[in-house]
């Protein structure tokens, strides 16, 4: 559902999310080795999402990225807006361009409901949310 992008969006603000209740600022390297992800990928996601305000940085040799009280309230549907616009909104599942109500793909009509549950899924959930969950011990962020 997701670009790879977008996934490593996600879990790049999970990660920092959850270093940030310690009050510590996460540079590049650890986001890029606690999330399983490319170096210069994560570098540019995160650059991306500071440039949008989804989540601070501090330059310097005591910089990094953080996240406040205000970024933790950014939700799953706003890190996707920012990193993969808003084509999960209107988009054709099949990716055909005239799909529509009066143009229906094959797929439309089934589709419509889990579309509209996983848009709300996304929209009500924020990264504080995740931390949250993590905090509890019953989820996980990184594989085995």
């Amino acid at each position: 559902m997701f670009s790879k992008s977008c996934e490593y969006a996600i879990k790049a603000m999970i990660f920092v999310a959850q270093k940030s209740k310690d009050e510590l600022r996460v540079g590049v390297k650890e986001v890029a080795k606690g999330i399983d992800a490319p170096e210069h990928f994560i570098a540019k996601i995160l650059q991306e999402l500071g440039k949008k305000k989804l989540i601070n940085s501090v330059k310097g040799p005591n910089g990094g990225f953080y996240m406040d009280k205000f970024n933790l309230k950014v939700s799953i549907a706003d890190i996707v807006k920012a990193i993969d616009g808003d084509g999960l909104y209107k988009d054709c599942v099949l990716g055909l361009k005239a799909c529509s109500e009066k143009n229906p793909c094959p797929v439309h009509n089934e589709f419509k409901e889990i579309k509209r549950n996983f848009i709300k899924m996304i929209e009500d959930n924020t990264i504080g949310d995740f931390n949250e969950k993590l905090d509890s011990g019953k989820f996980f962020l990184k594989n085995s």
